[in-house]
């Protein structure tokens, strides 16, 4: 395992432990968990518990007892929002036929307390050719990246910038899959452990009536620009307004946890109300 403390391992039988376990309860007998995650149904309580032992070493999710294994209570989840440390991120990436994407650029901002206090911004050379229509799309050259260094030159660097932040993208999913394919290539086997949050779900569940969610939608909507649109870091920059938006909203609405923004759905009456209250503020 890598040293880095926001790392733990990709393995599939972890994240299949970790499902098994959140759809009982967070925690089950360690002979249950090797029965339905290594199929042995008649292993005894010793061979189970070191099976299970070596499969969530360093993972700081899982709590390993006598005969069971639990899922430790994130603090995070239940930490107030204005106390939460959020890195907001987005990255650019190419994908050339038959290889896997890779990342050319990565920005990021750290939120902390409804402020923006630090950046992190870098191109990187992806070892292969850049295709046209990246280069007319974000304005990126062959040329620049040449310079760049590799994903592994600044992985160190990112990881400590992420800490145990918050990721936030707008659609997540995508920007951190890309994120976690580099880190399990500089780190075999791992990938970030950190929170997440997506701005494109955050915005759907506060501001349904909005016909788009997509950056740019969000951007106008709130007034803001963005200078240099496809690049990371300026992509990255209007996603942190919009999101330091959202927490606003969020706030609002009586929403003060993470666990609740996750699950804060707002109605369309509600949406109405604000807007009703905003004219009458003005």
């Amino acid at each position: 395992m890598a040293s880095h403390h926001n790392l733990i391992s990709d393995s599939a039988l972890v994240q299949e432990t970790f499902e098994l376990l959140s759809q009982n309860g967070g925690r089950l007998t360690v002979t249950e968990i090797v029965d339905v995650i290594f199929r042995l149904s008649h292993a005894d309580e010793e061979l189970a518990a070191s099976l299970i032992g070596d499969l969530v070493r360093n993972d700081p999710r899982f709590c390993l007892e006598a005969d069971h294994l639990t899922i430790t209570q994130d603090p995070i989840e239940h930490r107030p929002l204005s106390e939460v440390d959020f890195v907001v991120l987005d990255v650019e990436a190419i994908g050339a036929k038959g290889l896997p994407a890779r990342i050319i650029e990565l920005g990021a901002y750290h939120v902390r307390s409804g402020k923006i206090i630090d950046e992190f911004q870098s191109l990187i050379d992806p070892g292969v050719p850049l295709p046209r229509f990246i280069a007319a799309l974000t304005g990126i050259s062959d040329r620049m990246l040449k310079s760049a260094p590799k994903f592994a030159q600044i992985a160190d660097s990112w990881l400590d910038f992420a800490g145990d932040a918050v990721l936030v993208a707008h659609n997540s999913k995508f920007d951190l899959a890309l994120l976690n394919r580099e880190i399990g290539r500089v780190f075999p086997g791992c990938r970030m452990r950190n929170a997440e949050l997506c701005t494109v779900k955050l915005a759907r569940h506060i501001m349904c009536n909005l016909e788009s969610h997509n950056l740019d939608a969000l951007a106008q909507h709130f007034g803001l620009e963005i200078p240099e649109r496809h690049r990371a870091a300026s992509d990255a920059l209007a996603t942190a307004e919009v999101f330091l938006r959202l927490l606003d909203r969020l706030e609002s609405h009586g929403v003060r946890t993470l666990l609740e923004a996750r699950t804060f759905r707002a109605t369309a009456g509600a949406v109405a109300g604000m807007k009703f209250q905003s004219a009458l503020d003005v």
